[in-house]
This record gives C-alpha cells, structure tokens and sequence, in this order.
C-alpha cells in the first residue's frame, strides 16, 4: 500500500519503524537477567524465580538436553500450563537450539498423535498430571524421552505440602510406581547439570525457534514455522505499542495459555522484552484464581479475551467490590470480536485501557492494535504495528489492492511473518504470495475485513465461514454482534447449516443472561429490525451452557454444525 493512513494516528512515542537486533530468542531473557537480576520473572502462588535465576536455570535445561542428544534443529515438544516448567522449558530448548512445539493440553490423543508425528518429537517435557495420556500416545510416535515436572516443584514450601497431601492424587499430579524406563524428572536434571554444561552454539537469527500449531478450527491443523528473528521483532513491535509502559516495573498476568501464540508472544515474550514480571495462572477457568492473583499481585498489563473479560465484569464478587482490579493498565484483547458492553463495563471496572488487537499463528501473533491512548473505533482490530504494510485485497482476482470501506482479504507483509507451513509446500504457496510489487511475499489471511480513511481496520468474517443463502453473502460476525447487542443475550453463534431449497441458511445459537427469557420469534424480530432479510437467522437454538470454544475463547462453529447435523 502506497499510502499509510494509520501512520498519522499512532500513540505519541510509537516508532513508525524499529530497529531490530539480529539475536536469538532467548537473548530476550538474557538482556531482561543482565538489567533486572533480582526482578521476579515469575510469580506463582507466592514463589519468585528471578529473571537471573531463571537464566541460569534455562542453561542448565539446555546442558541436560544436550546430553540426552538433542540437536540444533531438533523439534522438542511441551505440554504443560501456565506455569514456571513451561518458562524453563521453553527458553532451555532454545538455548541449545531446539524448536519449540507447544501442545494444547486439551488435546484429544488423535490430535497429539497428529501434532507430534507431524514435527518429528522425539523429547518432550510434560506436567505430570498428563504422564498417562502422553505415554498412551507414545507407541503411535517417535517419542523416546519424557522430561516430568510435578505441579508442586515451583510452589512455596508449605502450599507443596498442603498439595502433597490434598491435591496432588486426587488432580492425578502424583504418578504411581513412578517414571517408566527412559523418563526423567526435571528438577532432577535442573540439579544435575550446572549452567556451564550448556552448550556453545551458533544460533541465529534465521535459525527456526518455533512451530507453531494452528488450532484446526477452519480445516487441518498446520504447523507455521517462526524464525527467532520473526518472534524478536513481534516481541518489540508489542512492546513499542505500549508506548505508556516503563520498562522493568510492569507486572503482566498470564492467565492466556503460553501454549498458544498469542500467551506465548504478547504476554511472555512482551515481559521478557520488557523486564516484566509474570503472574502464573495455570487455569483462566478458574476465576477466583484470577480474580486473586489481580487483588494479591497488583498486575499492570493483562492479555486476554473477550470471554475471560465478560465472565470477569459478570462476577458477582467483582459486583460486590470483594476484589480490587485498580492495578490494571493494558489490556490487548484478543481471538474474538470485543464488544462495546465488555470494554466500557472493564475499563469502569478496572480504570484501565481494554483494546481490540489481530493476529495469527502464521505471524507468529500481532499485526494489528487499537491505540493505548489514542482513539479506540468499536468494532476496530486497530492499525498496523510498525514496519507492517497492510493491504485489502480483491476477492475476485486476489491480486487488486482494495480502497477505503472496500470489502475484500487481509493481506500482510511485515518482519514477523512466518517462512512457512512445516511440510506443507502447497499450503504455504496459497498463504505466501507475490504480488509482483517487487517488496517479496504477502500474507494472505484468509480474514475479510475493510479499512476506513484513517488506517483502522474492520474484520468482516473468516473467508471460510461464509454463509451463502441462496447466492447472498452472509458474514456471521455481522449478525453475531447484532445478537449480542440484545441486552438478554449472553453470547452468541452464527453459522451455515444445509438448506435444501436455499442450499444454506443461517442458524443461531444463543446462551442467555441468567434469569432472562427470550423466544425464537422474539429473537428473529430483533435481528429484522437491524438486519436485511436474508441475513436473518431462519433457525435458532437455546443453550443453557456455554458454547464449545477453543482455549483462547474462540467460539467454534464448525463444531457447532457437526453438532448440527449429527442431530439431523
């Protein structure tokens, strides 16, 4: 794009360029261990590692797999929570020049299979509570190794012993009989080796770092490969945006998963960036969790979504004033439409920015972000980070570049963008694609959306989701925020279901607010009103619980068809 209009809208103090450093990864630590030593890096339950500690801890893991053989290159697998293992883990594989492979935990042993097989894992360090599961997968992988840590190893003195006795069996964290042949603990090779064991290497900044999974929900699942340099310029491009901060005396809650891009890169490697501390929550289920972990360790800048800032504002306990969320300064909201009620009702709340952001795995997270100060459009996924170029491309051809409100798919060209799909050469030939602008290779999202004169940009649907109802165009975000703008409404889904006289219709499923009632024909009314005719859905179905979501707090639709359907 020529012209930049979101340039002329950025935050005093953000850069319309950066420079980046050409470092690994893991010098992000480093940088944070030699300027904070003494800072909390992590803080879990009342246990602090320090940023040195935790440095030197990563070279120790690093030492040890080495000496288990593992090679510059090698893909190491992590299947763990948000805890302090997965910090040392992660940044000990990088030190000795491994790829990360983070997995969901949640993950059926089919979908594991798949991911691990798919990236070669022959190592992988695992929570204890899912031992068992991984060691029902192993016979179907190439898996030689499992590196065990118990939840208990980073708590305090007396809540380990308080979980020993209470917790620890009945969560399924204690394992009977012990490691099988060919597994290790990890605090045993943490104390084992010693910061020097690790080994001196060559990496750099076009080494792989990363593969990271995507989740799946629009088709088969692909393991986007991030160079260091990729994840270091996200990492400073997130940090520049928050231009209000100040380095080395922010405290971020990491209650987004850090086995997803988004936890992983705008919570920890913004407060590795940073010299930020991390607060550990393991479940952002668990809400009395959160809700204490803000009360008790004051944090400053919290990411999440949508779904976790909604159960948040709806918490009878925050409505009784029983928790104090003052601290909260920043907060980039993300995964999922953010609508007007959940920001303004949190940032009255909390007396903090709550803003909208974009990204994707292929990115490796961040490409887009409303303002921390600035103006803040409803319904806006923002403007472009710096040294990210930004195109609306026609729908028709995919080559014409789209003007101002025009519909077509977001496409993005920027230092963060991945080198491809792992295995997959004609996928990463579909997503990465020359536009003969001379510039190199564009992103193409597979987001429709449109840009207003100012640079914002709006996300229409995903081009995938697209319903056709006799020929029309139906995006199914348009009509969930109508849905959600019902003051009954809790939350909402649209999607295509077969029709067989207009080949598909709309069907919504809608979970109200406790104690409302609201009937079909009530809910059709509203959505006529606000909606052109074909745009309404035909079919409407009530849930009493929450609707299926992925573990950032997507909902997904495409289970919600299968659903569907399996029930026709």
């Amino acid at each position: 794009m020529s012209m930049q209009p979101w340039l002329e809208h950025y935050d005093k103090g953000v850069p319309k360029s950066i420079s980046y450093p050409q470092v690994p990864l893991f010098n992000l630590l480093e940088q944070s261990a030699q300027k904070y030593p003494d800072k909390p890096c992590t803080i879990f339950k009342g246990a602090k590692i320090s940023f040195r500690e935790m440095n030197e801890i990563t070279d120790k893991i690093a030492g040890a797999l080495a000496a288990l053989g593992v090679k510059k290159g090698d893909r190491v697998g992590l299947f763990m929570p948000n805890t302090p293992q997965f910090v040392m883990a992660y940044f000990g594989i990088l030190k000795v020049g491994g790829v990360v492979v983070a997995t969901n935990p949640l993950y059926t042993p089919t979908e594991i299979e798949y991911q691990v097989n798919d990236a070669g894992i022959e190592v992988m360090f695992v929570m204890s509570n899912f031992y068992k599961l991984i060691k029902g997968v192993q016979p179907k992988t190439r898996i030689k190794t499992l590196i065990v840590s118990n939840l208990k190893e980073t708590l305090p003195p007396i809540l380990s012993i308080l979980f020993t006795l209470a917790k620890e069996k009945k969560g399924g964290f204690r394992i009977e009989g012990g490691l099988q042949p060919g597994d290790l603990w990890m605090k045993d090779l943490v104390a084992k080796h010693s910061a020097a064991d690790r080994p001196k290497l060559e990496i750099g900044p076009d080494d792989t770092c990363l593969f990271q999974y995507s989740g799946g929900t629009t088709g088969t699942s692909k393991g986007a490969v991030a160079l260091h340099r990729n994840v270091v310029a996200n990492a400073l491009q997130i940090k520049a945006w928050m231009s209000s901060l100040n380095e080395g005396q922010e405290i971020t809650l990491m209650a987004i998963p850090l086995f997803h891009v988004y936890g992983m890169v705008a919570g920890m490697h913004f407060s590795m960036a940073s010299g930020a501390s991390m607060v550990m929550v393991p479940n952002p289920r668990d809400l009395p969790d959160v809700l204490q972990s803000i009360d008790k360790y004051k944090p400053t800048v919290f990411p999440g979504v949508p779904t976790l800032y909604n159960a948040i504002n709806n918490h009878p306990d925050v409505a009784a004033g029983k928790y104090n969320l003052r601290s909260i300064k920043a907060c980039i909201s993300g995964s999922a439409p953010l609508m007007r009620e959940t920001k303004e009702k949190f940032e009255s709340l909390t007396g903090g920015k709550l803003f909208e952001g974009y990204g994707l795995s292929e990115a490796p997270t961040a490409t887009h972000c409303n303002p921390l100060m600035g103006v803040n459009k409803t319904g806006s996924i923002g403007m472009p980070f710096p040294d990210v170029e930004c195109k609306i491309v026609s729908l028709d051809d995919g080559m014409t570049e789209m003007g101002p409100d025009e519909i077509g798919e977001i496409a993005i060209r920027g230092p963060q963008v991945m080198k491809g799909y792992h295995n997959m050469p004609t996928e990463t030939e579909n997503a990465l694609r020359d536009l003969n602008d001379g510039g190199g290779k564009w992103l193409f999202t597979g987001d429709i959306a449109q840009m207003d004169k100012d640079g914002y940009f709006y996300i229409v649907d995903r081009k995938k989701e697209l319903i056709k109802p006799g020929g029309y165009q139906v995006w199914p975000r348009e009509v969930e925020e109508v849905l959600t703008a019902n003051p009954k409404v809790l939350e909402a889904a649209v999607a295509g279901i077969p029709d067989p006289y207009r080949g598909e219709t709309v069907k919504a499923w809608v979970v109200l607010k406790p104690a409302e009632s609201l009937s079909e024909d009530e809910v059709k009314a509203w959505c006529k009103e606000k909606l052109a005719p074909f745009k309404v859905p035909t079919h409407v179905e009530f849930r009493t619980e929450a609707l299926p979501k992925t573990t950032v707090g997507k909902i997904l639709r495409r289970e919600l068809v299968r659903q569907h359907k399996e029930k026709s």
